[in-house]
């Protein structure tokens, strides 16, 4: 009967080492940016990788971002998709300035994201194990009918 407890406690030290890991580990984030009847710019690119690295900070998961930016005569237009495990974000926006639409769309993006983890998170009922439930009992001591 010894063992089986010790083992179960190294189970439980292990398992909280691993999560404690695995929350160090910062998440990483894939950014494909796709031009479309635009000349593709690094500088546009690099700042589009920049802006949306920082939708990871927000999962638990590796995440895929997919950007895609157009113009149409004077309007720019742009689409970014987030792809992480079943959670899914997308976000479209116009502006006239494509600098300003990836930022618009970091800006929505992270307000799905944020909004979508608070309502998992609202979702868990943790109830009381036996153990609470039995020292909640002797706590308030035995009744008498």
């Amino acid at each position: 009967m010894g063992k089986t407890k010790v083992r179960s406690k190294q189970k439980v030290a292990g398992r909280k080492a691993k999560r404690a890991v695995r929350a160090a580990r910062p998440v990483t984030t894939t950014v494909t940016v796709t031009f479309r009847h635009v000349e593709p710019s690094e500088a546009i690119r690099r700042y589009a990788e920049r802006k949306l690295a920082h939708l990871g900070k927000f999962l638990k998961r590796a995440c895929e971002a997919h950007v895609i930016l157009s113009v149409d005569k004077y309007r720019q237009h742009g689409e970014v998709t987030v792809k992480s495990g079943r959670l899914s974000a997308t976000a479209e926006q116009e502006s006239k300035d494509l600098y300003s639409v990836i930022d618009l769309l970091e800006d929505k993006v992270a307000r799905q994201l944020r909004r979508h983890l608070e309502k998992i998170e609202a979702r868990k009922v943790r109830t009381l194990s036996t153990g609470e439930i039995l020292s909640a009992k002797e706590e308030s001591g035995p009744t008498s009918a």
